[in-house]
């Protein structure tokens, strides 16, 4: 079989069961509620601790790669996620289950990265776009799959189903790279920058499990905010220390790039907004509107038919106005779409719902595409691979966010209002909240000069 195929029909295996996995979750999170008994909304904290795991270990996978092999790597990875699955399937509290998520976040970390660092090693550069089209087919499939399996096995079977899942997947992937991927050493890539790493993992970790926590639902708020405050103090050290190091392993430099600025800081107000949703919108249709969890996953799934149509327009669409263009209108656009989520009522038609979440995943699928395209515009090849770490742990941390976001809103709504289990107007407000972020981006967005990124978004020569 021709290593165009081959090399990302291995790592295909990977990206799907990671893409199936954190859109499977969301979905049975009202269930594994009720068994852990514990309010929907304060299992956020095991999305986030993935989300943790997921961001703090991104930057060191090309150096694994390089140090201990890519296939050796990737293997570990599949097996670390496999194995926080089966940890999560066997939880018995939700203490057990954060924990769980962190591994399956740290191996969800190491998968993907060091897959495209395979794809580019076996696969000649003029078959790469090629290549690269195949990988994201299981990327296009995962969040549509991923509620409806998510629903029926949480409605018909049981919550701890969907954690197997994984399992068959993994295995079939390990044996395959085992079988078809060469084991590689690079040369020696150098020593590592284990304080740096230390330092901002461990503070951005804090910092967001922090803001997790500071509803007072599992710990009190006095320790959530001296890990916030931990949190933040580890990072605002890190920002001098990073700008004295020769090749820190966040290199906050790039951030001077005013596309690279744009994508990274003005995107990550939107991803926080993007973020959001795959948490609220489950937990609004059951928990709001009395959904079944089948039920709510044959909605959800629309969101992900409508970034698939945007998708394939992205292209054309960015070369028709350019990216500062389409980042400014469509971030009020994506953020309406989130807001419009708010309309919804008891005993609301389920097609009109369905349609609105068909619309609503349109906007911030260009938003994404456009941003994750736009971040490397001015980068350097030879700069790509550390550009590329930085913008990736703000992107996981943002989407983390997120759900952080809007767990509070929901809690301080359902607080005000005063009910005693959640009904859908506690829901509304979360959606209007995280919607508006999405237009706090456009000021970043508005100072790129007219023609940023052209060359990417138009096929342009500067």
């Amino acid at each position: 079989m021709s290593p165009v195929f081959l090399a990302p029909l291995i790592v295909a295996c990977a990206l799907f069961m990671e893409s199936v996995d954190a859109n499977i979750i969301v979905t049975a999170l009202p269930a594994m509620a009720r068994d852990f008994g514990h309010n929907p909304v304060t299992l956020n904290i095991a999305i986030t601790a993935y989300v943790v795991g997921l961001g703090v270990f991104i930057p060191i996978c090309g150096w694994l790669a390089d140090r201990f092999s890519a296939r050796s790597v990737f293997r570990t990875a599949i097996g670390i996620f496999v194995a926080g699955s089966l940890m999560c399937a066997a939880s018995n509290s939700l203490g057990v289950l954060t924990f769980a998520r962190f591994v399956q976040g740290v191996g969800g970390a190491m998968m993907v990265p060091v897959g495209r660092i395979i794809i580019f090693r076996a696969v000649p550069r003029s078959d790469l776009v090629r290549a690269m089209n195949y990988l994201a087919i299981p990327a296009l499939f995962g969040p549509t799959v991923g509620p409806l399996v998510g629903g029926f096995i949480t409605t018909y079977l049981h919550w701890r189903m969907i954690f197997f899942i994984n399992v068959p997947i993994g295995i079939y992937g390990i044996y395959l790279a085992s079988k078809h991927i060469a084991n590689t050493h690079e040369a020696d890539p150098g020593p590592l920058d284990w304080f740096g790493f230390l330092l901002s993992a461990s503070g951005a970790a804090l910092l967001l499990m922090g803001l997790t926590l500071i509803d007072g639902a599992l710990t009190s708020r006095g320790n959530a905010l001296l890990m916030c405050a931990a949190g933040a103090a580890m990072l605002a050290l890190y920002v001098p220390y990073a700008r004295r190091k020769a090749r820190p392993v966040l290199d906050l430099s790039f951030l001077k790039i005013p596309t690279y600025h744009a994508s990274v800081v003005g995107g990550s107000l939107f991803r926080i907004g993007l973020g959001a949703v795959p948490f609220l919108l489950p937990l609004a249709l059951q928990e709001g509107l009395g959904m079944s969890a089948f039920h709510s996953g044959l909605i959800t799934c629309a969101s992900a038919l409508g970034g698939a149509v945007s998708r394939s327009t992205a292209t054309h669409t960015l070369r028709r106005f350019g990216f500062r263009t389409v980042l400014i209108y469509n971030a009020a656009f994506a953020g309406l779409a989130i807001a419009a989520y708010g309309v919804f009522h008891p005993g609301m038609a389920t097609w009109a719902i369905w349609m609105i979440v068909l619309v609503g995943g349109i906007f911030p699928a260009l938003q994404f595409t456009s941003l994750n395209s736009m971040i490397y515009a001015d980068i350097s090849q030879a700069d790509a691979g550390r550009a590329t770490s930085l913008g990736s742990v703000v992107q996981q941390m943002s989407l983390g966010l997120g759900v952080t976001v809007a767990g509070l809103v929901l809690h301080l709504s359902h607080w005000l209002q005063g009910h005693q289990t959640m009904v859908w107007s506690d829901f509304w407000p979360a959606f209007v909240v995280v919607g508006l972020c999405s237009f706090a981006s456009i000021p970043i967005t508005r100072r790129l000069p007219p023609g940023a990124g052209d060359e990417v978004a138009r096929g342009k020569r500067q």
